[in-house]
């Protein structure tokens, strides 16, 4: 069982197994660590198999594979749902975002670390500062500034917002703080504007924390209810989550709201599971500096 790995596998080398205390606690280690694994699949698992099961099998065979396999009945499901609407919808706030979201916030993260105009640290002060406001707690007189704007039933504001974003600002700017100040001032001396350095020299440098941004914003826009609920129901814009929702007081069976829950989660399980690395890697690139 041990055998693939190797010394620079991590703490516990193939070395230390050989002693029976450490091997013991890996062990042990490993148990825990399947465990865990376990209890966060179980519920997607659950999900997937349950979609698979008629409305009677699942009321009333409370067991957990079902009797048959048939992906027909998904296949039925998306058809009688109408759910490739829903997840255009959602694909459409998803692009939106992810632009807004990498544009906007790094221009702020690149003013706030190269330009540094007056006023800059207080305003990086407040920055930090939203970080401790909970987002719901902003919600109604963000709603309302929309709605006094008249973009009510429009993506635009979800765009707008992932293009705000405390956190992303704060990674930004610690990570272009590791670019050299002197590529910088190169540019300026050939004569570069502050748009043409951002556009032609920061920004193809930044491929690792605008990855991590992306995969960040798809899955938050992705995944968001509250601010999409309030803004597209009864619009036909109506994203994945806000339909999930709606679900409730439709004529679908809880067997098909079932198979609905497992289309909501695949995008998010497939963009994990191609992405985790660079997740990783950008993370511990970029890091998080007070």
């Amino acid at each position: 069982m041990f055998r693939s790995f190797t010394k620079d596998s991590g703490l516990i080398r193939t070395f230390d197994l050989k002693k029976p205390s450490i091997r013991i606690i890996y062990i042990i280690l490993l148990i825990i660590s399947l465990f865990i694994v376990f209890i966060a699949l179980a519920p997607i698992i659950w999900t997937i198999l349950s979609g698979f099961k008629s409305l009677s099998e699942f009321v009333n065979e409370p067991k957990l594979l079902p009797s048959s396999y048939n992906i027909g009945k998904f296949i039925e499901t998306w058809k009688t749902l109408e759910f490739t609407r829903f997840y255009i919808n959602s694909f459409i706030v998803v692009i939106g975002s992810i632009f807004f979201a990498v544009i906007g916030n790094g221009l702020l993260g690149y003013a706030l670390s190269k330009i540094r105009p007056r006023g800059s640290k207080f305003i990086y002060f407040l920055i930090l500062w939203s970080l401790m406001i909970p987002a719901t707690t902003s919600i109604v007189p963000l709603f309302l500034n929309i709605v006094k704007l008249k973009l009510q039933g429009s993506f635009l504001p979800l765009w707008m917002s992932a293009g705000a974003n405390a956190f992303f600002v704060i990674l930004y700017k610690n990570f272009f703080d590791s670019i050299p100040q002197s590529v910088i001032e190169a540019a300026r001396i050939d004569g570069c504007n502050e748009w043409s350095i951002f556009f032609k020299i920061v920004f193809p440098l930044s491929y690792s924390i605008n990855t991590v941004v992306t995969i960040f914003t798809i899955n938050a826009s992705w995944s968001d209810f509250l601010l999409p609920y309030l803004l597209l129901n009864n619009t036909g814009k109506e994203t994945v989550m806000v339909r999930l929702f709606l679900f409730r007081n439709s004529v679908a069976t809880d067997v098909d709201i079932i198979r609905a829950v497992t289309f909501s989660i695949i995008p998010p399980i497939i963009l994990f599971a191609f992405f985790q690395k660079y997740m990783r890697e950008g993370i511990s690139n970029i890091g998080v500096k007070g």
